[in-house]
């Protein structure tokens, strides 16, 4: 009989192709990850990964496992999902997954009202952006996670996910409170466009949506800085540093010296939850959506 626990251990080799790949995403260490390879080839008796320079490949008896390893976790979720039905109640453990400012902002009501409602529930929030989220989604790491895309850059979501539109967060122009256009009602991102501005790090699938953004109203613009997380970015406006864009979610109190207008052609991001399809009769899943669904529909209220 194969171990569970080293079949998900050879099926997240598979996926990643290096053990340190793998034990990042299980959250262990590579040593952890090596231990349980040895047990699972003593078991089979039959080699199962081979070096190849620096990392690992599969063998044809490990590619062989690792594909039957995952049938064998899909299938587990789809007995978890009926056996919920079957019950008829959330219950277990849920693991759901945020970007920073959906954390923030959704959470604290959601989880609260899972609580209340659900008894039995035990969800377990880990902050994390959707490069990370979706491929721990898929692989079965993360039983829900909260995504976004823009209104003009749609965020292609992998085959066997499901997805729910919990709500659009509207975004504003963050600038100095001193600048000579921080008392108008609206703008147009033109009139900032020999500014500098305080953007996301490179790579990031906001900074990329902002350049293009800018640049499709023909402006290339001056950055200055970069900053992941948006309270520092409004820190930087505050300090007289640039201008910078952000969203209303999850925002919270605005430093003293920053002033906000909107966009006169309003930019939005769309928050999306996301669930693996073998999942969707799971009561604890369709409860989390219910209570995101309404804490997003109090702060659009």
């Amino acid at each position: 009989m194969f171990n569970l626990e080293r079949l998900r251990v050879l099926h997240e080799i598979s996926v990643h192709g290096t053990v340190g790949g793998a034990a990042e995403a299980l959250y262990v260490t590579t040593s952890a990850i090596s231990q349980q390879m040895a047990k699972l080839e003593r078991e089979t008796g039959q080699q199962l990964l081979s070096r190849s320079g620096r990392g690992v490949r599969l063998t044809d008896a490990g590619r062989l496992l690792a594909e039957h390893a995952e049938r064998i976790l899909s299938l587990l979720e789809v007995a978890q999902a009926d056996l919920e039905a079957h019950r008829g109640q959330a219950a277990g453990e849920l693991l759901l997954s945020a970007f920073p400012t959906a954390a923030r902002g959704l959470f604290p009501a959601a989880l609260t009202q899972l609580r209340r409602e659900h008894p039995q529930l035990r969800p377990r929030l880990t902050e994390s952006e959707a490069e990370v989220a979706l491929p721990r989604l898929i692989r079965g790491g993360t039983d829900l996670a909260i995504v976004l895309d823009w209104h003009n850059r749609a965020l292609s979501l992998p085959a066997g996910l499901s997805r729910v539109l919990l709500l659009e967060d509207p975004v504003d122009l963050a600038m100095p409170d001193t600048h000579p256009l921080a008392g108008r009602r609206r703008l147009e991102l033109k009139e900032v466009a020999e500014e500098e501005w305080i953007s996301w790090p490179e790579g990031e699938f906001c900074h990329e949506w902002l350049m293009r953004t800018l640049r499709a109203e023909g402006i290339e613009p001056r950055l200055s800085h970069k900053a992941a997380e948006h309270h520092t970015q409004l820190s930087l406006v505050a300090a007289g540093l640039g201008v910078a864009v952000t969203p209303r979610l999850g925002r919270g109190p605005v430093p003293q010296g920053v002033a906000l207008v909107p966009v006169h052609h309003t930019l939005r991001r769309r928050i999306y939850a996301v669930w693996r399809e073998d999942a969707d009769r799971r009561p604890s899943i369709r409860a989390a959506v219910a209570a995101l669904e309404k804490a997003a529909r109090d702060i659009a209220v």
